[in-house]
Order: C-alpha cells, then structure tokens, then sequence
C-alpha cells in the first residue's frame, strides 16, 4: 500500500539507526520533510545523507532528547529549518533489561527522561500546531527486547473512531495483552 505524505514533515527522534532510520527513510520515500533527532554526530551525518537520497528535506539535529533544554532547541532547530512539525515519532531510547531489584533510581530517572519525558516535552511544543491545522499525529515506540520488536502506540486528532482520537478496540486488545 502506498501512503503519501507528500506536503508532511516528520521528526523522528533516536532516528539515526535501527528502527528510527528505517523510519525515516520510508516517511521520506513517502514524500515528507524529515527531520532526525539523535546524539551522536557521525551516525546523525550519515543518516541525513542516506534519507536524503530520496529528494526530500532532510535536517539532522543533534541532541539528548532525555534533556529538556536538547529537545527544545531541536524543536526550535526544525521549525527554523522546515517550518512546521505534522509527524512525531518519539523512538529514542534502548531497553535494558535486569533483575527488578537491581534497577537504580539513576537507571530509572534516566529510562524515564529518555522515553517517557522526552515524548512529553516534544508532544508539548507540537501540539498547538497541530491543533491549529487539526492535523497531526504522534508515535511513541517502545523498544521491548523480550518480545523482539517494537510496539507502537499512537494518538491521532482526526481518527474517526472515538471523539477523542483514541482507537478503542485497539486500547481494548492493549488492555487485554
């Protein structure tokens, strides 16, 4: 099935490698501007130079998206450069695994800034765009190395299956899992 999203733009954050860059690279050949989010440099580099090949605008912006200070001046960065934020995929992050009781409150804070404030902060500065063209949608994947794929959660502001976007059978069957 061929989507396009010809006139979109999408962030992706972690979108320098796996999961992030295949992403990116198929918003891109779908037709959107695309912008990266990631720490370190030389993979950034080279991600906007492999997305880039499909002749869309692609911008890489470094930066920690587990600090709030990083994910503002990447959203400032982006509107800059491509003007406005239509797609957001919050995929930075890894999954660590443990023995409950061996976790940190170091190791927790940092798991929760990285994926859980992150989407948040990020979901804060886009919103009121999106609201304002009513139209947007937000990603949150979640890496899960015991299950060995990542699962995706969304919130959509046209979905047409509830008034408040949320798709409910599919929070049922999540629920259910």
């Amino acid at each position: 099935m061929d989507v396009s999203l010809a006139g979109r733009t999408a962030v992706i954050t972690g979108g320098s490698k796996g999961i992030g860059l295949a992403i990116a690279t198929r918003f891109a050949a779908s037709g959107a501007d695309v912008a990266i989010v990631a720490r370190g440099r030389e993979a950034l580099d080279d991600a906007v130079k492999t997305v880039g090949v499909n002749g869309r605008r692609v911008v890489g912006v470094q930066g920690d998206v587990a600090l709030a200070a990083d994910v503002k001046r990447a959203y400032d960065e982006i509107m800059k450069a491509l003007g406005k934020i239509d797609i957001v995929v919050n995929n930075a992050g890894t999954s660590a695994t443990g023995p409950f009781e061996k976790l940190t409150d170091e190791f927790l804070q940092h798991d929760l800034d990285q994926k859980l404030f992150a989407a948040i902060r990020l979901t804060r500065l886009v919103w009121p765009q999106m609201k304002e063209r009513r139209w947007g949608r937000i990603h949150q994947c979640a890496q899960h190395r015991r299950q060995g794929a990542a699962r995706r959660q969304r919130a959509d502001f046209d979905h047409p299956r509830s008034r408040h976007g949320a798709d409910q059978g599919a929070l049922a069957r999540r629920r259910a899992a």
